[in-house]
């Protein structure tokens, strides 16, 4: 019999500048069933997800829904075809109440307007009865939602998802905050909305789930989908050889063989037994010119451990720098030592746009120059950098704003270069830049290593950890699951144990 596909995406192109960050994506998703979509960090997952629910409109292809081609401008449009996403960033309003975030922009109303507070408040607790002996009593209709631990709030997410009677739901690492009751709750409910009809596309950083779950698998790598495959007629090892590059580990391998070992620097940094919320007992060691990767899926703990050794967030462990224990709890005391931190966001937290590109670079160093504000030595030391990373700009006098993504990621470098740290923390530094740009700031990277500086480095691309990196550090569930190094430093057990597995040996 055949099986009829609600949707389809043909041959999806997104672009970003001069980053294409979908070459050619595509999926069926068909009525009454599990897909799962995967790929490695790059692969086009999240840009596929966001053009089929409508957050970004894509340059080329076509979406088919139930076989009419359909263009969805913005989520609301998605939404009244019956898609809707389950977001991993909550798109909760923390001041609004539970009830309120559920049925925002649909509440029941009577005819002039007038909100139904009573049956809002009785469909709510319909809706949390689904999860119920898996939360908390104090998780109510009426409670707001900022006073909800992490678990709780992404429940509520899902809940607000199927107020809108979805006919396609996407849930993106929507198991990641839950505990495993709570997934063994949502796993029964999604089972009950297959069998409704409900066509359910899975978005997950744990192999075991995906083949609990899903019926089918689609695999993204580079941009493009290579394939999909039933569950049941596959295995751990086809999927990941599915998500890695062919030909592509054979290179590493050699490069990685043909670094010079580090171990034997004296070593700049140590944690030990590094606890967060999301961080499990992890431990590290850095050398002096020695670059060290994180790898594995966004939001594993990566961006948690730079923060965590810059002040910026309370943690349980030690932490020691050039054999001096130290307890940094704010990020002035880690200036003051040799520290350093490229956030990830540029726009939001490493530039001031309105600001000059001299503002900007000297934003951490202006008490360097002096009670009285020695502005020609601070130009001067501005121009110095500027120069060194080829920022191409007007002059130091134009906003930062006036300068291309690549460019402006140059100037977040050299603010925290005009320090010559001893220890630089990067969040992720060449997302969104350009090949060229790329190329400059590797360059940049290779010249301090040179120097002695330490470098932890957290990237999206699995790529450019591979390329880059001594070793690299893979982060699964807020504990490294695998560190690799020389001959395992490979696309194909990076990707391994980005999925939580262990490389099955060959012997």
């Amino acid at each position: 019999m055949m099986i009829k596909i609600s949707l389809a995406a043909q041959h999806l192109v997104k672009r970003y500048g001069g980053v294409t960050a979908l070459a050619d994506g595509g999926l069926e998703v068909r009525a009454g069933e599990v897909l799962a979509l995967m790929g490695a960090n790059g692969s086009g997952k999240s840009t596929l997800s966001k053009i089929i629910t409508g957050v970004v409109a894509p340059d080329e292809g076509q979406l088919l829904l139930d076989d009419r081609e359909v263009v969805f401008s913005s989520p609301q449009a998605a939404q009244r075809s019956g898609i809707v996403e389950v977001y991993q960033e909550l798109s909760l309003i923390p001041d609004m109440s539970v009830a309120e975030n559920i049925w925002l922009t649909h509440e029941p109303v009577t005819w002039p307007g007038i909100v139904r507070k009573r049956e809002l408040l009785a469909r709510t607790k319909e809706l949390l009865d689904l999860f119920a002996g898996t939360i908390s009593s104090s998780l109510q209709p009426d409670a707001p939602v900022r006073t909800l631990p992490p678990d709780e709030k992404q429940i509520v997410e899902i809940l607000k998802a199927l107020s809108l009677q979805p006919r396609i739901m996407f849930l993106d690492e929507a198991t990641a905050s839950l505990d495993s009751r709570q997934v063994e709750r949502l796993f029964e409910l999604m089972a009950r909305w297959k069998a409704q009809g409900m066509a359910l596309v899975f978005v997950s950083h744990r192999m075991e789930e995906i083949f609990r779950i899903a019926d089918r698998a689609t695999v993204l790598r580079s941009g493009k989908t290579v394939g999909s495959v039933e569950i049941a007629r596959s295995n751990e090892q086809e999927l990941v050889d599915m998500m890695i590059e062919r030909g592509a580990v054979s290179r590493y391998i050699k490069r990685s063989a043909e670094r010079e070992p580090r171990s034997t620097a004296p070593a700049r940094l140590r944690v030990e037994n590094m606890r967060t919320e999301v961080l499990r007992d992890v431990s590290l060691s850095l050398h002096a010119g020695e670059l060290l990767g994180l790898g594995g899926l966004r939001g594993q703990g990566q961006n948690e451990i730079l923060l965590a050794i810059f002040g910026a967030i309370p943690f349980s462990g030690t932490v020691e720098l050039a054999e001096q224990r130290v307890n940094f709890t704010h990020p002035r005391q880690a200036m003051r030592k040799g520290v350093a931190y490229v956030p990830g966001d540029r726009s939001s937290e490493g530039l001031l746009p309105l600001r000059s590109i001299l503002e900007n670079l000297q934003l951490p160093s202006w008490m360097r120059y002096g009670p009285v504000l020695k502005l020609g030595k601070a130009r001067e030391d501005a121009a110095r950098i500027a120069k060194d990373l080829n920022v191409v700009m007007g002059s130091l006098d134009a906003p930062v704003s006036s300068l291309s993504g690549g460019n402006a990621q140059k100037v977040v470098l050299g603010k925290w270069l005009l320090r010559e740290p001893q220890v630089l923390l990067l969040d992720d530094p060449t997302k969104g830049v350009d090949v060229d740009a790329k190329g400059e700031i590797y360059k940049i990277l290779a010249d301090l290593r040179e120097r002695g500086t330490a470098i932890i480095l957290y990237s999206s691309d699995d790529e450019e950890l591979l390329g880059l990196c001594d070793r690299v550090l893979v982060l699964h569930d807020g504990k490294v699951q695998a560190e690799l190094v020389g001959s395992t430093l490979t696309r194909s057990e990076l990707v391994t144990a980005s999925m939580g597995t262990e490389r099955k040996s060959s012997v």
